[in-house]
């Protein structure tokens, strides 16, 4: 009697070993399915869009239209980057804006920096107050640059920072950019494109963002596209490209883009300002906005439009270790939970149209289960196998899932890039990233969902701080950059 109870219990236990690694590759087959319509579908839409635009041409046919706009950089202890990156933007190749950097609070010489290299002095402009935010301290104008605009305000987060820049701005649009990032000479001619093809109802436009560790900079620019020399930079190339490429183009194309990066979007200031600004108690403020943007204008019935384009390229710095990096990724996770659990009643809710049918289920199987479940499977099917309850064939299959269609994808957007935006310049480049392509899938990609599992966990205690991080200025050494006094995230 013992026997059969117990031959009946390994057979029951079997067959959930069985069904449990089946739900694991459901879920693997489904994601990868999605990214592979994602791949088909950014490349049809990046065939038929002119990238290769010169300067002169995009400026003949763009400038005289182009609406102002308010460049808005929120920055927090970014001494190391700061004035390069404020050079940069005042070498923004466009016929109408203004810079306005946004200290938060910084307990580093970034203000000092400021004030002696822009020739900085205190101003009366006048700014609304439609946004939350914590106190401004003094606002000031450079004595050298008619369009360079400062604000020292008291510590309160990236998304309060920028609710001081859209308060202080005075341009019908503005574009959120990091401190630590640049933008190449003609981004914002690239990226105001749809706003005058539908000036009425495009409200929010997102660019590239590129790594810029490896490239030459001098004056604010790149002036030579280059790749880093250090692995964990070179992954997160291939993670970019795959990333702003693929998924961010075809989820424009299909009309539920629900996520423009922080690093470099545009935004109509009349359309943030009625959603209500960017929301100061999240650590996903650029994800969270877009997706309130959709949510008002569903709800009050406005016509509009999200777009991502290709071509505008923001150069970031990126993190070059691992401990760095897995912060990172795990304040990512956790802002995308916490936004999507804020706005969960718009999941398969046709009132939302094509957000809440396919943008918040894709959000759902990518940003919350995914992470969890392909963990789970690196446990299981290797612990079962071993135990001899799983069928080779399982394990197989899973692995075969995780490796093959990770490389064909990644692989799929470097020759997107190449082909449609010729971004690589050397063909030695090329091969480098075709080799990154092969390890990114045995431990990194692994790594990376260990990491947002971790996130899944902080999302359940309530975690708010950012961590510290550590700016290496794009080549000079390293510094860390602690969280702000208030434990909010800091400005960048």
């Amino acid at each position: 009697m013992l026997e059969q109870i117990t031959t009946l219990f390994l057979r029951a236990l079997n067959g959930s070993a069985e069904w449990v690694v089946g739900f694991v590759i459901a879920v693997g087959l489904a994601q990868n399915l999605v990214v592979l319509i994602q791949l088909l579908i950014a490349s049809g839409s990046m065939r038929r869009e002119d990238q290769t635009q010169n300067r002169e041409t995009l400026w003949q046919q763009r400038a005289p239209g182009a609406p102002p706009i308010s460049l808005i950089a929120p920055a927090y202890n970014e001494s190391m980057n700061i004035v390069e990156s404020t050079r940069s933007l005042l070498s923004i190749r466009y016929p109408h804006f203004e810079v306005i950097v946004v200290n938060d609070g910084s307990k580093d010489d970034t203000l000092q920096k400021l004030i002696d290299n822009f020739d900085l002095r205190p101003s009366l402009r006048a700014y609304d107050n439609l946004a939350p935010h914590q106190p401004i301290r003094r606002v000031y104008q450079s004595g050298r640059y008619n369009n360079l605009v400062v604000v020292d305000k008291e510590n309160g987060g990236k998304a309060d920072a920028l609710n001081v820049g859209i308060n202080v701005s005075r341009s019908p649009l503005f574009c959120a950019v990091d401190a630590d990032s640049m933008l190449e000479s003609d981004a914002l001619l690239h990226a105001v494109q749809p706003f005058l093809s539908n000036p009425t109802e495009v409200i929010a436009v997102g660019g590239t963002i590129r790594v810029a560790n490896g490239c030459d900079i001098r004056g604010g620019r790149v002036t030579r596209v280059g790749l880093s020399n250090k692995l964990i930079p070179l992954l997160q190339t291939v993670e970019y490209t795959r990333a702003f490429l693929v998924a961010r183009v075809a989820m424009s194309e299909l009309k539920v883009l629900i996520m423009i990066s922080g690093a470099f979007g545009i935004f109509r200031r009349s359309s943030t300002l009625a959603a209500g600004g960017y929301d100061v108690n999240t650590v996903g403020e650029d994800y969270e906005l877009v997706l309130r943007l959709h949510r008002y204008h569903r709800e009050n019935r406005i016509p509009y439009e999200v777009v991502s384009v290709a071509e505008p390229v923001c150069w970031t710095e990126v993190p070059e270790n691992l401990t760095i990096l897995s912060r990172q990724r795990r304040r990512w996770q956790r802002g995308a939970l916490e936004t999507f659990f804020k706005h969960r009643k718009l999941l398969m809710n046709p009132r939302y149209g094509r957000i809440g049918v396919i943008g918040m289920p894709f959000s759902l199987l990518i940003d919350v289960i995914a992470p969890l479940v392909e963990v789970l499977g690196y446990v299981l099917v290797p612990l079962l196998w071993f135990s001899g309850m799983l069928n080779p064939a399982f394990a197989l299959a899973f692995l075969a899932l995780t490796f093959f269609f990770g490389i064909f994808v990644s692989a799929g957007a470097l020759i997107l890039e190449e082909v449609a935006l010729h971004r690589i310049p050397r063909a030695k480049d090329l091969l480098k990233l075709i080799a990154i392509v092969l390890i990114e899938n045995f431990g990194y990609r692994q790594l990376n969902n260990i990491w947002r599992a971790q996130g899944w966990w902080e999302f359940i205690r309530k975690k708010k701080n950012w961590g510290e991080m550590t700016r290496s200025g794009l080549g000079q050494s390293a510094k860390p950059v602690k969280p702000g006094p208030t434990g909010k995230p800091p400005a960048s």
